[in-house]
């Protein structure tokens, strides 16, 4: 990944170093469960503890005579333990080690994305109780329709990243596994025990079937829950984006004094973060195909997933931690025009009435299709010359027949609308 879309954090979990590490303490587990069963003896084990080292540089240029990365890397612990490394890698395959290591990391991952989606649950948690009484007009299909709030708006959101937050966890359950089981994943060289040993000491659980490898439906899993959350983050930027743009500008993305927003309109300040959030998400759902295609394996395994896993999974979990915390920085300072959501209220010259008044006569005793007539024919007439929507009912003598001028003035009030916030909002908060 590019150092653009990266943080430190979470990048660190999938450089060599930490990989590697990783691979060291699987492979120094293996052996202390040897060495409590009796098969290693107790200076052998000693040793190999005090020795086992790797470099880098040493395994890259091994690899290159090898063409196999474990072997490279056994190959380089062995130079520094000696003799004794006969006993590392003792009745273990290679998937053995790096498919342990891969749910470890996409754990440590899980720790980071987990921290940064309970701040992003925190601040729009603040963002909807600041505007939960604050009305703005809503929108469907982009057209005006009825009045919400914008903190309702936010409490959505809220909502929706709270149930990813719930599947991120029962990812990371699904995910945590470890498989020490040997070649084709029968145990015929390594005892169950072993893998019952080294899973407890990594936290982890271990695989109830492994085939040599864990299944891939696992990470499949994981995978498109990212896919997920990318998907939210999108839906929330867009949110921002339509409601920043000029005709609208009811929130701002934060502006920096010394921030430049085109390179040749002075008086540009465009929603850039939110833009580049949306073509972020494009990227993190488009790794879900080649996850789920890892599922299919030929008989006990092939590497065919290996190139995915080793590109896509490091990319697409720092893409959406990337994403997570620019989306924590947008709602955190996102600037909030409570009086342009009243100016945009009255734009409509009061239309966001009209299922108030179509009701009201169809109490009246009016077939729902004749009120439905009758009112849109006022509507669009209130749109098209840009009238009062009130005025004209007041004035016509069909409306007047079955409204007088207190029933049609009660008809228009703003509050009517938000007389529930506080139902829905007790719902999740309690």
């Amino acid at each position: 990944m590019i150092p653009r879309y990266k943080r430190k954090e979470i990048s660190e979990i999938w450089e060599p170093k930490n990989k590697f590490n990783i691979w060291l303490q699987i492979e120094l587990l293996i052996c202390e469960a040897l060495y409590h069963k009796g098969v290693i003896p107790k200076n052998s084990f000693r040793n190999i503890k005090e020795k086992a080292r790797f470099d880098i540089d040493r395994i890259e240029t091994i690899e290159k005579e090898v063409k196999h990365d474990v072997i490279a890397f056994l190959t380089n612990i062995g130079e520094n333990i000696g003799p004794d490394s006969r006993f590392v890698h003792m009745g273990v395959t290679s998937s053995d080690i790096i498919d342990t290591a891969f749910s470890f990391q996409l754990k440590q991952s899980c720790l980071i994305l987990k921290k940064e989606l309970k701040k992003l649950l925190n601040n729009l948690k603040i963002k909807s109780l600041n505007y939960k009484n604050d009305a703005c007009i809503g929108r469907s299909h982009g057209i005006f329709a009825e009045p919400t709030t914008f903190g309702l708006k936010m409490l959505g959101k809220y909502c929706e990243f709270e149930r990813h937050y719930k599947r991120l966890c029962d990812a990371e359950q699904q995910i945590s596994v470890c498989s020490i089981s040997g070649a084709v994943g029968t145990y015929a060289n390594i005892d169950p025990s072993v893998e019952g040993f080294v899973a407890k000491k990594l936290k982890l659980k271990t695989e109830d079937v492994s085939t040599q490898v864990i299944p891939r439906d696992r990470h499949a899993f994981f995978f498109t829950t990212l896919a997920m959350i990318a998907s939210s983050i999108e839906n929330l930027a867009i949110e921002i984006r339509h409601l920043h743009r000029s005709e609208v500008r009811e929130v701002e993305e934060f502006f920096s004094k010394d921030q430049k927003g085109s390179s040749a309109m002075p008086h540009k300040k465009n929603p850039v973060l939110s833009e580049n959030l949306t073509g972020i998400a494009r990227v993190i759902r488009s790794s879900c195909i080649p996850f789920m295609e890892n599922i299919s394996l030929w008989h006990e395994r092939d590497i065919s997933h290996s190139s995915v896993e080793r590109t896509l999974g490091p990319d697409s979990i720092t893409l959406c931690d990337f994403a997570l915390s620019r989306m924590n920085d947008i709602v955190e300072n996102l600037v909030v025009d409570t009086t342009m959501m009243i100016k945009n209220i009255e734009k409509t010259n009061g239309l966001y009435n009209s299922q108030r008044v179509m009701l009201k006569l169809i109490e009246k005793n009016i077939s729902r299709e004749a009120a439905y007539k009758t009112v849109q024919k006022i509507a669009l007439k209130a749109w098209k010359e840009n009238q009062s929507f009130k005025k004209l009912l007041e004035k016509n003598k069909e409306v007047k027949s079955f409204l007088n001028a207190k029933e049609i003035n009660d008809l228009f009030d703003l509050k009517y609308f938000l007389k529930n916030i506080n139902k829905i909002y007790k719902k999740i908060f309690g």
